[in-house]
């Protein structure tokens, strides 16, 4: 009995360890598309139409690691409008009333 108990807390641990470690590579992986996504993509600041590789980032770079990172401050700081607009043109689908962020 002791052995059973023994091999399903290993088991408990082994299935954590495997969920937290795809977490930190999705989170790792996110952080390393951000990063590309703004090195390509400096010049569209200054309203600087976007280069090839920044074009290829757009389309490239998921959802989800770019909008879990845009808070309230965040989006007071860009237009939002340029930057939907922005995307759109260069092959991204963005719905109507799409929500980007936290709250």
């Amino acid at each position: 009995m002791q052995g059973k108990n023994k091999a399903r807390v290993m088991l408990v641990v082994l299935v954590v360890a495997m969920i937290l470690n795809g977490h930190t590579a999705a989170a790792a992986q996110c952080r390393v598309e951000r990063r590309m996504l703004v090195n390509a993509c400096k010049s569209l600041v200054f309203r600087i139409g976007p280069s090839a590789k920044c074009c290829e980032r757009l389309r490239a770079t998921r959802t989800q690691c770019v909008c879990s990172v845009i808070t309230p401050t965040v989006a007071k700081l860009i237009d939002v409008n340029y930057a939907v607009k922005v995307v759109r043109q260069y092959g991204r689908y963005v719905p109507r009333h799409f929500k980007c962020g936290s709250n």
